[in-house]
């Protein structure tokens, strides 16, 4: 296989098992008022992603680190024409990662609001922004022969911010899953049904993301020309009524396990439709940066092929003994000690 393409696959996936991974604690940051109202909820949802919320954004800095390496102009790009909204992403990250940390470390009533607020805010701002960002790429740039011509508020168009409704719905439902199949009784209960109440939200911002994407963008393209390919979004379907059907049989697992089937195949959806474009123009297609004309050497490419096949399965093995260790369910202690995990 052409290495360009194989990269352009990677990337792709990269990019949506980070969103699977890192969703679930962005929902359940989104929704920690929510479902935590007391102090020993809100504990109780810190010690289900105090194990696993770093490991999670490897997968972050797996892409990242993909794109710079195997396409250095799209990564150039980006910091470029988006360096505002990455900005955030990046204070976003730092906040989140210092709030789960530090929340533990007092209990003084000051320092909680701080940084509960901050789980909750840094959380929402994440899931947004990476919609708006992955919109904004589906729908193209304004990008010509003399540069960039949008700005930050530019971004923020329809089709980007219904983008981003749909990340934070999705990410919501599968925090709440999450947070319903890491804890017991009552509060688990809580957190399944707050699940299926967004539920429908999610399915409604799906079905108007892809009417929105078809009439839109440049997407529907590859799918016509190859309708196989159609199984992606159909499955995507699937697995989101899976969802569903999980919730209504207080099955946690079951709709968790369809949640990141459903996160995954939505992502690969637009990925798809988006080849071989990585930062289309819509203003000019022919200066639009592809897996071809963007790529690093095919020498740089190997040796990457030769990295990614050895130390990717060292990534996966490693998190899977996290989840394995961490598998108990946590019990809501009214008294929870200093720590979060």
């Amino acid at each position: 296989m052409n290495l360009q393409i194989l990269w352009f696959m990677l990337w792709g996936v990269l990019w949506a098992a980070y969103f699977m991974l890192d969703g679930f604690d962005l929902g359940a940051g989104i929704l920690y008022g929510v479902l935590g109202r007391t102090p020993a909820e809100r504990a109780a949802i810190r010690k289900t992603l105090g194990p696993v919320w770093d490991g999670n954004e490897v997968w972050l800095i797996t892409a990242g680190g993909a794109t710079f390496a195997a396409f250095p102009a799209v990564y150039a790009s980006m910091f470029s024409f988006l360096y505002s909204a990455l900005l955030l992403v990046l204070f976003a990250l730092i906040f989140r990662g210092a709030a789960l940390e530090f929340r533990a470390k007092s209990d003084g009533a000051a320092w909680a609001k701080i940084w509960d607020a901050s789980i909750t805010i840094a959380s929402l701002l994440l899931a947004l922004l990476f919609g708006v960002a992955f919109g904004n790429i589906f729908r193209g740039l304004p990008v010509d022969a003399q540069g960039y011509h949008g700005t930050f508020f530019s971004l923020l168009n329809p089709y980007g911010l219904l983008t981003g409704l749909l990340f934070v719905l999705m990410f919501t439902v599968h925090g709440a899953l999450w947070v319903g199949l890491k804890t017991e009784g009552e509060f688990s209960r809580r957190a399944l049904r707050t699940a299926g109440s967004l539920w429908y939200g999610e399915a409604g911002a799906a079905a108007a993301f892809l009417a929105a994407t078809y009439f839109g963008t440049g997407l529907a393209a590859n799918y016509l020309k190859h309708p196989i390919w159609l199984i992606v979004p159909v499955l995507a379907a699937a697995f989101l009524g899976g969802v569903k059907w999980g919730v209504g049989q207080a099955k946690a697992g079951v709709a968790f396990a369809a949640s990141s089937a459903a996160i995954v195949l939505v992502t690969l959806t637009g990925i798809i439709g988006l080849f071989p474009n990585l930062i289309p123009s819509r203003l000019d297609p022919a200066v639009s940066l592809t897996a071809f004309n963007s790529s690093s050497s095919p020498y740089t490419l190997k040796i990457m092929t030769v990295v990614a096949l050895v130390f990717v399965p060292i990534v996966i093995a490693y998190q899977v003994w996290i989840y394995r260790v961490f598998r108990r369910r946590t019990p809501i202690l009214e008294s929870p000690n200093s720590h979060d995990y």
